[in-house]
């Protein structure tokens, strides 16, 4: 899934390249890049699809030059998480009479690649026996307040727990509430299925979706599957996967992984996946610190030189500075908001 806009990596990531075509983890691979890169000795490039909004549709193909060009799908518009499922699933279902199929977000970093492929090896195992729907959770390692939790139930087969539900994002005491009590993960928002099963759910829990599927499905390879795909699209409802199917359906499993794992959500990430230096400063670029602590700054081109601050998040880019409190990165896309009121679309 590589539709983002990433607005909460302003100014680096902008409607024209957001997030998921950006190196924002180190080295100068762009996050899609190592997403695929790191599924290789699990699953062949032919069979990677990349999901995305139409604008992006180039630049997937700059970034992955041997993904073959019907594996881009585009949306015509951005509708949440489960038409975008369902879109890849009519591509699939195009190709395969059944599959495994793997949903995974082009943004995350993940540190430890053979612990993860040895989690989607298990979650494939799991999806194979049975019609269940099999997620990926996280061990928490301290109280998130950002993520969604997954409580689990006893132990099943290949190290899966029965799901028994799913929590939305929590208040910092119920947090550390589901912290202490070792019953908890974080909703990852991975999953594994065989293709026939979630078909079956998208027809039981979200028929509008279900119908619309078949048919971009039926036109894959005809000569309107453009303005099939549009139409069908504009009647989608915007759903997640997660309210749509995953919170209603049978059969859902989680298989717990502890890979290195990060959302990369917003620059608050920059500290948790990089090295701090003493006073707990993350920085990178031509960048001067004095009397400086628990800050995040991200240089450019010009010098930056920060005196006598704290908890803060500074980034340079060509035409434009964040400067913003560490504890107000969620109101980073009012600046957004700001500049359309404005009419500067060219700093969005």
């Amino acid at each position: 899934m590589a539709g983002g806009r990433g607005e909460r990596f302003w100014p680096m990531s902008r409607q024209q390249r957001p997030k998921q075509f950006l190196s924002l983890t180190g080295g100068e691979k762009t996050m899609i890049q190592l997403t695929v890169e790191r599924l290789q000795p699990l699953i062949e490039l032919e069979d990677i699809y990349i999901v995305t909004n139409q604008s992006y549709r180039e630049l997937v193909k700059e970034q992955l030059p041997g993904l073959p060009a019907e594996n881009i799908l585009a949306e015509p518009m951005a509708r949440n998480t489960a038409p975008c499922i369902a879109l890849a699933a009519a591509a699939i279902a195009n190709k395969y009479e059944d599959a495994l199929m793997c949903v995974l977000p082009s943004d995350h970093l993940i540190k430890y690649t053979a612990m993860f492929l040895d989690v989607l090896r298990r979650a494939g195992k799991v999806a194979e026996k049975g019609e269940n729907l099999v997620t990926i959770g996280i061990t928490p390692t301290y109280p998130e307040t950002g993520y969604g939790y997954i409580r689990f139930a006893p132990a099943g087969e290949n190290g899966s727990y029965r799901v028994e539900r799913f929590v939305e994002k929590p208040a910092l005491t119920a947090a550390k509430e589901y912290l202490s009590s070792g019953q908890y993960l974080w909703n990852s928002g991975m999953f594994v299925w065989k293709l026939s099963t979630i078909r079956e759910n998208f027809r039981r829990f979200l028929p509008r979706i279900y119908e619309g599927m078949e048919e971009i499905r039926a036109a894959c390879k005809a000569k309107d599957f453009e303005s099939t795909l549009e139409r069908c699209f504009t009647a989608f409802p915007s759903e997640s996967i997660d309210y749509g199917i995953m919170e209603k359906a049978q059969d859902i499993y989680v298989i717990p992984g502890s890979f290195g794992w990060d959302d990369v959500g917003s620059w608050l990430a920059l500290e948790r996946i990089n090295r701090t230096n003493e006073f707990g400063n993350a920085v990178s670029g031509d960048v001067v610190t004095i009397n400086t602590k628990d800050t995040i700054i991200r240089g450019g081109k010009r010098l930056i030189a920060a005196v006598g601050v704290e908890d803060l998040i500074v980034v340079d880019t060509e035409d434009a500075v964040l400067i913003c409190a560490k504890d107000s990165t969620a109101e980073i896309k009012k600046v957004i908001e700001n500049l359309k009121i404005c009419n500067r679309n060219e700093l969005i």
